[in-house]
């Protein structure tokens, strides 16, 4: 099965990025929550996941601009 924007359609998406993740609701103070609106555009269609996660490595390497931890949750 192909997770491709091109062979998905937006609830496919969904429900792959909400499996791949697993419970979302059970997830210590929202620090799942920020790991789901980080492909929010896979999910809209306006990026694939692939490209997602290479800019996420990108900015978690050279340090900048990337989501900082605070315990468990994402602090902004």
């Amino acid at each position: 099965m192909s997770i491709l924007i091109k062979d998905t359609t937006r609830e496919e998406r969904k429900k792959i990025v909400a499996e791949s993740l697993g419970n979302l609701e059970g997830a210590c103070d929202g620090c799942m929550a920020g790991l789901a609106e980080m492909y929010q555009d896979y999910i809209d269609g306006k990026k694939e996941i692939r490209e997602i996660n290479m800019e996420y490595n990108a900015r978690y390497v050279s340090g900048n601009d990337g989501p900082s931890r605070s315990g468990c949750g994402y602090a902004d």
